[in-house]
């Protein structure tokens, strides 16, 4: 039975050792990231910097939010969210699904909408504006680098 528990005691090691630090990993979603949206035809659209920090389960975090380029979509009072879903290994190697909404403040109701997938310390997938200014449409790809 002795022998049994120190089996027992040196898998549960191995296994918490697997997992890591998670959230001390240079490879977590924890951190500040810069973000470059291009239009379809490859054309800058936005930019933004941004602190992500995973919260309660599949919500992340977002604060510091900054637009680095200027757009009638996006004057002030914006509002952020954001969701992540681990679907990679524990090892300090983040992977998995990635979303983002940003909400443009009163009158303007335009929302900025990110889907992609987080390999490591980037973020790449497709963008989608939907909004009710003049202008305000549109869709392409994204990166989200952390810096």
């Amino acid at each position: 039975m002795r022998r049994f528990g120190i089996v027992l005691l040196l898998a549960l090691g191995l296994l918490l050792a697997a997992c890591g630090g998670g959230n001390s990993s240079p490879g977590n979603i924890n951190g500040s990231w810069t973000a470059t949206l291009t239009d379809i035809d490859s054309s800058p659209a936005f930019s933004f910097t941004t602190s992500l920090t995973q919260s309660n389960g599949t919500d992340v975090a977002v604060a510091n939010f900054t637009f680095t380029t200027s757009s009638p979509c996006f004057v002030s009072g914006e509002t952020e969210a954001g969701s992540f879903a681990l679907s990679g290994n524990f090892n300090g190697n983040v992977t998995g699904t990635f979303g983002m909404t940003i909400e443009s403040g009163t009158p303007n109701g335009n929302t900025l909408t990110l889907q992609g997938a987080v390999k490591n310390n980037a973020i790449s997938g497709t963008w989608t504006l939907a909004g009710v200014t003049s202008g305000c449409t549109g869709n392409g790809a994204f990166t989200i680098k952390k810096s």
